[in-house]
């Protein structure tokens, strides 16, 4: 037998809703916490992985035309640089 590891959650339903959710559990033969999670999944979807290399590379540049933020070339240097090595006092 196959275990499938599940969290435990209450609901509070209106009357109606439990009813609908009770009326179909009967018809088709499945349980109201199935017919629940089939609902959450069609809403929200499945849990979808992130392509992160994707992303960048469709929002790279992205602020390239900007003219609101003057020189940048100094910030980013200082930000680029690496200061880890001081900061844990190594080399």
């Amino acid at each position: 037998m196959i275990y499938i590891a599940v969290k435990r959650t209450q609901l509070y339903l209106d009357e109606d809703l439990a009813k609908i959710l009770s009326t179909v559990s009967r018809q088709q033969g499945r349980t109201v916490s199935e017919l629940v999670r089939e609902c959450v999944r069609e809403k929200f979807g499945e849990k979808k992985s992130l392509n992160k290399a994707a992303l960048a590379r469709q929002i790279a540049g992205v602020w390239r035309h900007r003219t609101d933020l003057g020189k940048t070339d100094r910030l980013i240097r200082r930000l680029r640089k690496d200061s880890r090595a001081g900061r844990l006092k190594v080399g």
